[in-house]
């Protein structure tokens, strides 16, 4: 029999809140499968270590036996989650849609399990696209402008002179009503959808059926101690990276972080966490240490320890010995000669012009070894040349002439 309390415990490592937790208690220790709503509008996912900390809840809530319900917005992405936003979000097509709720469950599967026995994939659109229009006006009757009005970013918006738009408005409302049409036992999510979960609690209570559990999960600043994880800002460690970018950027990690990260982001025992976390504040070499093995720990996670092995070396080697990584990208030119600035750009294409020319008035750009300063400067291009631009990203230089 599943020791219940080991359960809620082992959820509370990486947990900001329980809504219902009595009601969670009673349904672990029932033996009945749960089933946890997970939803998601079909915007393109680009999945990191912050949406992970709720995956990893899921999964260890599968490996017990209760099933992940993977609920595809695919009739509310068309409207929009406002969550957050400041502007009305664009409409996406229908194959944009498809294309990306594909790319969302390549993406969970590297942390959830997809048999189906503990996962099931359902749409949104499988009861609103024949809802009609006598029902959902019902749906609407049963919250208030009031309870809508609680909902901060509204009142942020109504403040600023900024318009909501009505289907805006009926989100959270179609959100909340998932969760009675799924039968859903308990979701796991971010503090900014607690709003709309809640109102799923107010659905499932309104027509009858017990109210979903609501965890909201343990949210991080990003790479740099600013806000928190997040593609715009760079600070992030995305679930896709390889073993080498996952590791690399956790060791650009600020000191003050590393005890938060090694408790929300690995499983290591809370007895090295707070160790990790003491080494860290002394700096230098005993950080330098705990962040190589919180490193370790995250890659060993995602990839195996093999790989986690194979980067604590290679990184060892790059950093302390002052070696080039020897699995590092290329970048191909026709031409015999670039100049520095048209070498960044082929390396780095999703920088902007001024970050790249930052990176070299810094002094971080090197070429063969020697230090670049001038974007201007044009260099003969030679098979082989490593060219490395910051700490901890290298690339080596092909030719085709």
């Amino acid at each position: 029999m599943t020791d219940v309390t080991a359960v809620v415990e082992r959820l509370r490592r990486t947990t900001d809140g329980i809504v219902g937790e009595a009601d969670l208690i009673e349904r672990l220790g029932s033996g009945r499968p749960l089933r946890i709503k997970f939803g998601v509008d079909c915007t393109a996912p680009d999945l990191h270590l912050g949406h992970a900390v709720n995956l990893w809840m899921m999964r260890h809530l599968q490996d017990l036996g209760h099933k992940v319900v993977f609920l595809l917005g695919d009739l509310t992405t068309r409207i929009g989650d406002p969550t957050g936003r400041s502007e009305t979000r664009p409409v996406l097509t229908p194959a944009e849609i498809e294309a990306n709720a594909a790319a969302f469950l390549t993406q969970l599967s590297l942390v959830l399990r997809t048999d189906p026995e503990v996962f099931e994939v359902r749409r949104n659109s499988e009861w609103y696209g024949s809802m009609d229009t006598a029902t959902l006006l019902g749906l609407f009757s049963q919250v208030t402008h009031g309870q809508l009005m609680a909902r901060d970013m509204f009142r942020t918006r109504i403040a600023e002179g900024r318009e909501i738009a009505l289907h805006e408005l009926i989100y959270p409302v179609l959100q909340g009503y998932d969760s009675f049409a799924m039968s859903s036992d308990l979701t796991i999510v971010g503090t900014d959808q607690l709003f709309n979960e809640q109102l799923g609690r107010h659905f499932q209570q309104r027509l009858g059926s017990s109210p979903q559990v609501v965890i909201t999960s343990t949210i991080t600043p990003g790479l740099d101690g600013g806000p928190k994880q997040s593609k715009s800002l760079n600070n992030y460690v995305a679930l896709t990276d390889t073993p080498r970018d996952k590791f690399g950027k956790l060791m650009s990690l600020p000191d003050s972080l590393v005890e938060t990260y090694a408790r929300v982001y690995t499983e290591l025992p809370l007895g090295i966490v707070a160790a990790l976390g003491e080494a860290a504040i002394q700096g230098g070499p005993p950080a330098r240490d705990a962040k190589l093995r919180l490193a370790s720990a995250v890659v060993t996670r995602y990839h195996g320890a093999g790989a986690a092995r194979t980067q604590l070396d290679a990184f060892t080697a790059t950093f302390s010995k002052r070696e080039a990584p020897t699995d590092i990208p290329e970048v191909t030119f026709d031409a015999p000669s670039a100049t520095v600035l048209e070498l960044l750009q082929a390396a780095r294409p999703d920088e902007s012009n001024s970050g790249l020319r930052r990176l070299i008035s810094q002094g971080a750009v090197l070429v063969g070894g020697a230090k670049k300063t001038d974007p201007e400067e044009k260099l003969e291009l030679i098979d082989g040349t490593i060219l490395r631009s910051g700490r901890r990203t290298w690339h080596r230089i092909r030719t085709t002439g």
